[in-house]
């Protein structure tokens, strides 16, 4: 009797903390916004970080809640972008992200200063004498990047990083861990140009370090109609705000280093 007693008051205790908790979580609920669950479904769902959150949950709570911008997922792109916009009312740039390496320093173009086998890893390599090449801002070539990337979008050809620009989706994980900071994310989109050069030597140091070196000639900056381009640090630099895609910069550079690296065809 005392055994069946003890089972039925244990099934009404726990009935009865099963209704409270119930009602508690009723209760107690903190609702969440709506918006959160439909910018989360318009995300890419890569969980990359490339937007600078553990995920894409966080990020889309960041967005809602913060007032986080609406374009850092880079996987999703534009299209995600402009879908986000339209559940938070706000206007989305359509540019999508890429990384462009700005640097031709290759094994053709640039010269090795000593043979280097220690660890396989640009870091290591660029603290050692500034890296392996004659130019001390060259790509070190030892693919950091690439085990950075999660799309297969860069990879180390003939001594120098080069993007695959239809996997790349702009994360900046490459750009992050390089060591001499030579990828940037190109947000201007394909119809402006970029310096492909890094080097800020001057013109002769450059020029006998590599090929392809910009020797701070001035003809970009003296040409550029929209003041968009100057030499600094030895090195054309562009201003994207200013700059109007116009191309008299890549017509006047007489090293060819301006280029349009993301322009299909050209």
């Amino acid at each position: 009797m005392s055994i069946v007693l003890a089972v039925v008051l244990c099934t009404v205790v726990g009935a009865l903390g099963a209704i409270i908790l119930v009602a508690a979580s009723k209760f107690m609920a903190v609702e969440e916004d709506p918006r959160i669950e439909q910018v989360t479904g318009c995300l890419a769902g890569a969980n990359c970080g490339g937007c600078g959150y553990a995920g894409c949950a966080d990020y889309a709570k960041a967005i809602v809640l913060n007032g986080e911008p609406c374009d850092k997922c880079a996987p999703g792109g534009p299209k995600a972008a402009a879908e986000i916009g339209k559940i938070m009312g706000a206007q989305v740039s359509a540019v999508a992200k890429k990384a462009v390496v700005q640097c031709q320093g290759n094994k053709d173009n640039c010269k090795p200063s000593y043979e280097y086998k220690g660890i396989q890893s640009c870091a290591a390599a660029a603290a050692l004498y500034g890296g392996p090449k004659d130019c001390s801002f060259a790509c070190t070539g030892l693919g950091d990047c690439v085990k950075a990337c999660k799309f297969d979008a860069i990879h180390i050809v003939n001594g120098v990083a080069v993007v695959d620009q239809d996997k790349c989706t702009g994360c900046g994980a490459c750009a992050a861990v390089c060591p001499k900071h030579v990828i940037m994310i190109q947000t201007a989109g394909p119809e402006k140009p970029v310096v492909m050069c890094s080097n800020c030597d001057r013109g002769p140091v450059a020029m006998k370090a590599c090929a392809t070196a910009c020797i701070a000639c001035g003809m970009c900056q003296r040409n550029c109609p929209s003041d968009a381009i100057h030499v600094t640090d030895n090195l054309a630099r562009i201003d994207y705000d200013k700059c109007t895609g116009c191309g008299t910069c890549v017509a006047k550079c007489p090293k060819k280093i301006i280029t349009y690296p993301l322009k299909k065809n050209g």
